[in-house]
């Protein structure tokens, strides 16, 4: 069927592939389909099967012709494809270049665009230098933990005398009113609770509700800087009623030994639970340094390294982070869109502010697939096995119960993979030279403000 081919290579890992199909083989094609049709074929005045084919030529004609050129062209791709390297990504739909010039008596030339896996030339990656921040974990560091442990478990206890204290838990009635003391329409929020000081409520009312006792109304005037954090109340003045219907105040646990147990069964004292306390703090500064590593190193290696980026994948990111910022908006694709309106945005215009980063993102992982694929890493079972030891035990569950969820959900290719290149990180980072950076705290650590 295929005369000739050829695949010219473009930028970003695109190609032009351009197919010949010889005459005959098309006429072989029309002729099967005018058979097809001349069995099937109902035509007034002729018998089923029976159609004289100048007829049904006369009827059908270009409608034959174009099925012919659709059925030749997906046949000799499908061909094509299973022959060369330069295979389509999944995401990317080859798409036709120019017109389609289809004639019965000659030969059918036509050609496709599509994006190929893009071949990686990596820079230098061995021996590098690459610098990570000094951070160490304080008292401070310790104390701020065990403080938000002790808040989780406190009680919070209906508070019958009394007036509302900084931390209280709070359920009030509130609405906006107009000049004239009536209540503003749809403003009323009824049995709002907050904590005292948390701030989370709408108007920062935190500092008003202080003093106020159970059953206490109160009208304040609050007045929201331009910068505040409300675009529609930024600005503005509003008088507000406020009803205080119920106070709740938290009790703290004692920090004792019989706290630690109330956590869980493993600690025996409070010294048990500090001790893991600072274990698990030691654990992920650790973790958080040598993320910071790795991205070092590839951000260097990417830096020194050809690495084209497919659209088609850009597409595919883009997408992807569309999709789970839809996930944090409920899910609601109309209502993300009508927001953006509001701020004179598109859909478009979020995708190019994240392009950058898409682009950088995915120049990593093509960078760690082809370091992976140079260094020839390979995982043993035995290396799969220590690694959900670890991870059942992390869980509390059995290294057999750990395994079947891997299996269940189809990851352990993705743990294979994970594994791979953690190897391949481990002997990086053990081959580079790591300069101390500046000193930052275990918080700035966290929030990655380095």
């Amino acid at each position: 069927m295929i005369k000739e081919k050829s695949i010219e290579h473009l930028e970003n890992a695109a190609v032009k592939l351009t197919v010949t199909i010889g005459q005959e083989a098309i006429r072989e094609e029309y002729d099967e389909l005018l058979k097809s049709y001349a069995q099937t074929a109902q035509i007034k005045g002729f018998r089923k099967g029976h159609v004289p084919p100048n007829i049904l030529e006369r009827k059908f004609g270009e409608s034959m012709k174009f099925e012919t050129s659709q059925k030749v062209l997906e046949d000799s791709l499908k061909e094509i494809f299973d022959e060369i390297e330069e295979k389509p990504l999944p995401y990317s739909q080859p798409s036709l270049e120019g017109e389609l010039e289809f004639d019965l008596e000659k030969d059918f030339t036509y050609a496709v665009k599509y994006d190929v896996y893009p071949e990686v030339k990596l820079g230098e990656y061995k021996a590098l230098e690459i610098e990570a921040p000094q951070v160490s974990v304080t008292k401070d560091d310790e104390e701020r933990e065990l403080k938000a442990l002790q808040d989780q478990n406190a009680i919070v206890m209906e508070k019958d005398e009394g007036v509302v204290e900084t931390g209280d838990v709070v359920t009030v009635d509130y609405c906006e009113m107009d000049g004239d003391g009536n209540e503003t329409p749809d403003t009323r929020r009824e049995d709002f609770v907050f904590t005292q000081g948390s701030g989370y409520n709408l108007y920062k009312i935190d500092d008003d509700v202080i003093g106020m006792k159970a059953g206490e109304d109160k009208v304040i005037d609050k007045e929201f800087p331009d910068d505040f954090e409300n675009k529609d109340l930024a600005g503005t003045s509003k008088k507000l009623k406020i009803t205080v219907k119920a106070i709740k105040q938290r009790q703290l646990p004692d920090l004792d030994d019989e706290l630690a147990q109330d956590i869980s069964e493993k600690y025996e004292t409070l010294a048990d639970l500090k001790a893991d306390i600072r274990k698990r703090l030691d654990d992920t500064v650790d973790g958080r340094l040598r993320e910071h590593k790795v991205n070092a190193l590839v951000e260097k290696v990417v830096a020194t390294s050809k690495v084209p980026v497919p659209e088609s994948m850009v597409a595919a990111e883009l997408d992807s982070a569309w999709q789970n910022f839809l996930r944090q908006f409920g899910g609601q694709e109309e209502q993300v869109l009508a927001m953006l309106q509001a701020q004179g945005r598109t859909r478009e215009d979020v995708h190019a502010d994240w392009r950058p980063g898409a682009v950088t993102r995915i120049q990593g992982r093509l960078v760690v697939h082809k370091l992976v694929e140079i260094e020839e890493i390979e995982v043993t079972d035995e290396e799969i096995n220590a690694d959900l030891e670890k991870q059942a035990t992390s869980e509390s569950v059995t290294r057999e119960q750990a395994r079947e969820y891997y299996e269940r959900n189809n990851m352990m290719d993705y743990l294979r993979r994970e594994i791979r290149e953690r190897k391949l990180f481990d002997a990086l980072i053990e081959g580079s030279k790591v300069k101390k950076g500046k000193k930052i705290s275990f918080l700035d650590l966290l929030q990655k403000n380095q």
